[in-house]
């Protein structure tokens, strides 16, 4: 999950010191910013620094990040006609910095820990670009799913040609696994996310370089679990609504997961964290294959300390052969 952000007094500072946009433009300051967490947390995997809606900036509806607000799209793709107006994302022009970000870190981890790239999913972007921002129901983008099918399939196509090149991109700069990241598809019924999601989640993983792990997350998916299972992926990320046995045993033990602690249990004290740890862990039950995470990012006002006393509690609990 998400290791930068505000809760690294580090990342604060550079923060006062760039836009978040400016920000992940500059390789060297984006670099600088995944690279915080591993040396202060001693994490077993760089995340790399970037937003899952840079790749969209091509497309010219006018991307923005109002503090305190998020993400902003200014020119929201609300119909058909807006659909049809698209073109294709020429990632390798639109977001140069990415690549070379990556090829940052991974000179400067020199091997220490593997670098996980990341993008956004097509219905996650694709509900950013149809909302113009956050929503609480998403009613525009159900609106052009069930209104007009051919333009979301459209749209959907389009980003997911985009994201499996993005990420081929990441890969071809020296990241050792990827993580796609669909944090708003629970909002969707399965019969929904069979007809409007899976197809396009699954050519896009189809489509990426083979030998780079894959890690598949969503959020509020407990009932999309074995669907995101059949449109792919090499583990399935979990977060922190489902119990981790359970769920595991839903996408079957022949596939890794990764999760699930509630982030927010990391604003109780290190000897709750610790109880709460061994809790994911025993569900886990020493099975090979279980990633411990957090089932979403680091909330901003976590204590740094929390989040290092966790990876110590993980580390000191886990069989780490």
């Amino acid at each position: 999950m998400r290791q930068a952000g505000r809760y690294l007094p580090e990342y604060r500072a550079m923060r006062a010191r760039y836009g978040f946009l400016e920000l992940c433009r500059n390789p060297e300051a984006a670099a600088e910013v995944t690279l915080q967490p591993v040396g202060r947390l001693g994490v077993d995997a760089a995340i790399l620094f970037a937003d899952i809606l840079l790749i969209v900036e091509p497309l010219g509806v006018g991307l923005e990040f109002s503090r305190g607000e998020g993400p902003v799209i200014a020119r929201p793709i609300r119909q058909e006609v807006d659909v049809g107006r698209l073109k294709p994302i020429d990632v390798a022009s639109g977001v140069p910095f990415v690549f070379e970000t990556v090829r940052k870190v991974v000179r400067a981890l020199g091997g220490r820990v593997p670098l996980i790239g990341f993008a956004g999913a097509p219905f996650t972007v694709a509900s950013y670009l149809v909302e113009g921002g956050p929503s609480r129901h998403y009613l525009h983008t159900k609106r052009l799913m069930y209104e007009a099918p051919e333009a979301w399939h459209r749209l959907m196509e389009l980003l997911a040609d985009a994201t499996a090149r993005y990420l081929n991109g990441q890969i071809a700069a020296g990241a050792q696994a990827v993580q796609l990241f669909d944090s708003w598809v629970g909002v969707l019924s399965p019969a929904d996310y069979r007809a409007f999601v899976l197809p396009h989640v699954r050519a896009l993983l189809k489509a990426l370089t083979p030998g780079a792990p894959v890690i598949h997350f969503g959020t509020g998916t407990a009932a999309l679990l074995p669907l995101m299972r059949e449109a792919g992926g090499n583990v399935i990320g979990l977060d922190w609504r489902v119990d981790l046995d359970a769920a595991w045993a839903t996408v079957g033990h022949d596939i890794a997961v990764q999760g699930n602690l509630d982030p927010a249990v990391l604003l109780a004290k290190p000897s709750y964290i610790r109880e709460r740890a061994k809790e994911v862990l025993a569900r886990a039950g020493g099975r090979p294959g279980h990633i411990f995470n957090l089932g979403h990012g680091v909330l901003p006002d976590t204590p740094v300390e929390h989040v290092k006393a966790l990876v110590d509690i993980v580390h000191e609990l886990s069989d780490r052969r």
